[in-house]
């Protein structure tokens, strides 16, 4: 269930003032962090769209990276079957961890949330000058160009494959993804878009 500033109320504080809330990248699906919230806590960062906890430590409201300026900008928060406890996603600006890490749960991070993250890296260069990178060059290109190179690279995969060459396989098939990503940005779509599609062809 999707709360919101109008149904908050579902959410049951009643058999402890304190609820777990799982952070989750919204677009990798990365858990980032736990912590707890109150009814403030959560009313806050529904209102500022900025995750915002109960410090049991501080015992206050912590707005995440409210020192650090690392924070934690709210995309959806969802509620659990008994509405005790909550799931948020939400776009980290910086590490979320205090150690630096991406986060708190370093060594847990599932291997394909990669695309997400390489996703993001080439959403970030679409308005970077051409001289920054490969990726800032293609964006500067025409539309024909990265046209082109999902096309070449589709050939070179089937044809890797053709040969028996796994290893060649798995770097075509790598510069495939990487173009194909960088043709769904120039689009206006996404790998999530893609998903859904598939989904959607599941059912």
């Amino acid at each position: 269930m999707i709360i919101n500033k109008q149904n908050m109320a579902e959410v049951d504080f009643e058999k402890s003032e304190l609820i777990p809330a799982i952070v989750q990248d919204a677009l990798t699906g990365v858990v980032l962090m736990q912590g707890f919230m109150n009814r403030d806590a959560l009313e806050v960062t529904l209102d500022k769209r900025l995750v915002t906890f109960y410090s049991r430590s501080k015992s206050r409201l912590w707005t995440k990276g409210e020192t650090s300026n690392n924070v934690l900008e709210l995309v959806e928060v969802h509620t659990d079957c008994d509405k005790d406890s909550l799931l948020i996603y939400a776009t980290a600006q910086g590490p979320t961890c205090h150690l630096g890490s991406e986060s708190c749960f370093a060594d847990t991070m599932p291997q394909l949330a990669f695309l997400g993250k390489l996703e993001r890296v080439i959403a970030q260069r679409k308005n970077a000058s051409p001289e920054s990178s490969y990726t800032a060059s293609l964006f500067a290109k025409d539309l024909s160009r990265s046209c082109q190179k999902v096309g070449e690279e589709g050939v070179e995969v089937a044809l890797a494959a053709m040969k028996n060459d796994n290893e060649e396989l798995l770097n075509e098939s790598a510069d495939l993804l990487y173009h194909l990503i960088v043709l769904l940005q120039r689009q206006g779509l996404t790998l999530s878009e893609v998903v859904n599609t598939l989904e959607l062809r599941h059912k």
